[in-house]
């Protein structure tokens, strides 16, 4: 993922957390169960996370595409990137999908988001020690 995708993906993403958030609060309160209500609550804020980190890792991304970095350093950022928007995907879509209704088992996609979450994370911290950025 380039850093214009990153950038652009992290647009979207924090575009959607504004809808979601708004339809969860007035929408949605007077509609669902509190403990639904409460994931999607959950979802938002860690969809909304995840979006402003994958802003700083679009915009250090740029940073390592202008200059003359280490190769496997981007390599690293642009692999964090699609994990971050994957971990949005897997981890709030499953908690959205969970507060309106959807089977159990849909739970399982949950953790494979907070993994790849942690995976970014830890690829993000790797490739700016890596590059000294």
């Amino acid at each position: 993922m380039s850093s214009s995708r990153a950038l652009a993906s992290a647009g979207v993403l924090l575009a959607l957390a504004t809808v979601f958030g708004a339809f969860g609060a007035h929408a949605l309160k007077g509609q669902l169960a509190a403990e639904r209500l409460q994931l999607w609550d959950t979802a938002v804020r860690y969809h909304f996370f995840q979006a402003l980190g994958l802003i700083g890792v679009g915009l250090t991304l740029r940073l390592l595409e202008s200059g003359s970095g280490w190769p496997r350093a981007a390599f690293a950022l642009r692999t964090a990137a699609a994990l971050i928007v994957s971990g949005v995907v897997l981890f709030s879509g499953s908690l959205y999908a969970l507060a309106l209704g959807a089977p159990r088992t849909v739970g399982v996609l949950t953790p494979f988001g907070g993994l790849a979450w942690i995976a970014a994370w830890l690829l993000f911290a790797w490739g700016v020690w890596r590059d000294g950025t």
